[in-house]
C-alpha cells in the first residue's frame, strides 16, 4: 500500500519516492506512515485516497468511512439507477412536471449550491441540461460500442431538447425538503459538480474524525486535507496532466505541478471522456449556446479551497471563451487557473504561477 501511486485520469498527485519514504521514517517525531488505496464503484472513476496516519487500522478505518460516504451520495447524485428506500436525483427526474420528491438535505444543499453559482458566473454549467447531455450520452455509449456507428447528434434534436433547460424551473422548497421539475421533458444531470462537490463533504467529514493529513482524488478531483508528513515537504505536489499526451505511469504526461495544502486541484478537459467521429475528438463537455462540445480549450485546471466550487468552476472556465474567462477567475477570490489551449500554449493566472513547479514553487520547508 505505500508505493508510488499516480492518483487518477487527468490530474496526478507527486506523491513520496522511496528514498525520501526512507529519510522521512528517521526524521518524523510521531513516525507517521503513508498509506493509499483506491475503490472503483463510484462516479464513474477511481477514487484513491492516500493518508498518513500512525497505524494501517486506523488508515483503515479512514478509508472504510470514506468509501461508505462516497457510495452514500454516489446514489444519491445518481440519474440512472433506482435505490429502495432512497428518493435519488433519478427519482427526481423521474417526476418532472408530475409532483414534488421530498429527498435527502445533500441533494437540496446540492441544488441551491449550482443554482447559486450558475446565476454568480454566467449561466454556463447548468444543472438542468440533462435532456441534451442525455443525448450526447446516448451517442457516445453507442459509439463506445460500436465505433463504425459514431455520430454527433442533428442539431434539430438537441434544439429541441434544450427547450427543457431552465434551471428556473428547478424548485427548491427548503421547508419541505423538496425538488420539483416544473415541466414534463426535464431532468437534472449534476455531472459538473456532483464528484467534486462529494469530495469536499467527505473531505470536511473525515477531518472531523481525525485525520490531518491525506489527499482524497476522484477522476480529476484532487482535495488535499492537511501538509505531507513526512518530515520534508511542506506542500502536497499535484501533477497536471499534459492533455496532448497518453496517460503513462512515469510522470511523462505530467504538463506541471502545483502545491497546495486544504485546497482542491480539478480538471476538465476534451481528453477525458469522448469518443471519435471522422478522426475528430467528440469529448463531453457541452456548450449550452451551441449544444456542441465546447473547443475553446484542451484542458482547464482550477485551484480553490473548494472541492464542490473548483469542480463547478472547472467546466465553466472550460466553457467560457478566453478573455471572459480569465475576468471571471480573476474576479473571484482564492480561485486560479490556467489554460492549455488548442494549440498547446499554456496561460496561467498570476497566483497560479506562484504555486507551480514552472514559476519556481516547491514543496520542500523554506529554508532556515
Amino acid at each position: 500500500m505505500t508505493k508510488k501511486t499516480w492518483l487518477a485520469i487527468g490530474i496526478a498527485a507527486v506523491i513520496l519516492t522511496g528514498a525520501a519514504f526512507a529519510a522521512y521514517r528517521g526524521l518524523t517525531k510521531d513516525k507517521y506512515t503513508k498509506y493509499t488505496n483506491s475503490f472503483f464503484d463510484t462516479f464513474d472513476t477511481v477514487v484513491t485516497v492516500v493518508a498518513y496516519t500512525k497505524s494501517e487500522a486506523e488508515f483503515d478505518r479512514y478509508f472504510a468511512k470514506i468509501q461508505e460516504r462516497f457510495t452514500q451520495l454516489h446514489r444519491l447524485y445518481d440519474i440512472y439507477n433506482n435505490y429502495e428506500g432512497l428518493n435519488n436525483v433519478k427519482t427526481v427526474n423521474d417526476n418532472a412536471g408530475i409532483e414534488p420528491v421530498k429527498v435527502d438535505r445533500e441533494l437540496i444543499d446540492l441544488v441551491l449550491f449550482a443554482k447559486e453559482w450558475y446565476s454568480k458566473t454566467g449561466g454556463k454549467t447548468n444543472i438542468a441540461m440533462g435532456p441534451v447531455l442525455k443525448i450526447w450520452h446516448d451517442y457516445r455509449e453507442r459509439a463506445l460500442y460500436d465505433p463504425s456507428a459514431a455520430e454527433i447528434p442533428p442539431l434539430e434534436k438537441l434544439t429541441k431538447a434544450s427547450q427543457y433547460t431552465d434551471i428556473n424551473k428547478v424548485i427548491v422548497d427548503e421547508e419541505n425538503s423538496t425538488i420539483y421539475l416544473a415541466e414534463k421533458g426535464m431532468s437534472l444531470d449534476l455531472g459538473a459538480v456532483a464528484k467534486g462537490y462529494t469530495t469536499e463533504l467527505v473531505a470536511r467529514e473525515i477531518q472531523a474524525e481525525g485525520l490531518i493529513s491525506g489527499i482524497i482524488s476522484s477522476g480529476g478531483n484532487v482535495r488535499t486535507i492537511g501538509k505531507p508528513l513526512d518530515g520534508v515537504r511542506a506542500r502536497w505536489g499535484v501533477g497536471l496532466q499534459d492533455p496532448q499526451k497518453s496517460i503513462l505511469s512515469d510522470g511523462d504526461n505530467i504538463l506541471d505541478v502545483v502545491y497546495v495544502n486544504d485546497a482542491s486541484v480539478v480538471s476538465s478537459g476534451d481528453y477525458q471522456r469522448y469518443y471519435v467521429v471522422d478522426d475528430k475528438i467528440i469529448h463531453h463537455l457541452i456548450d449550452p449556446e451551441t449544444l456542441m462540445p465546447a473547443d475553446y480549450y484542451h484542458a482547464v485546471t482550477v485551484v480553490t479551497e473548494d472541492s464542490g466550487l473548483a469542480d463547478f468552476l472547472s467546466t465553466t472556465v472550460f466553457l467560457t471563451p478566453y478573455e471572459e474567462s480569465r475576468a471571471l477567475v480573476e474576479s473571484l477570490e482564492g480561485v486560479e487557473a490556467v489554460w492549455v489551449m488548442m494549440d498547446g500554449t499554456v496561460e496561467m493566472t498570476d497566483g497560479m504561477r506562484a504555486i507551480a513547479a514552472s514559476g519556481g514553487a516547491t514543496g520542500s520547508e523554506p529554508s532556515p
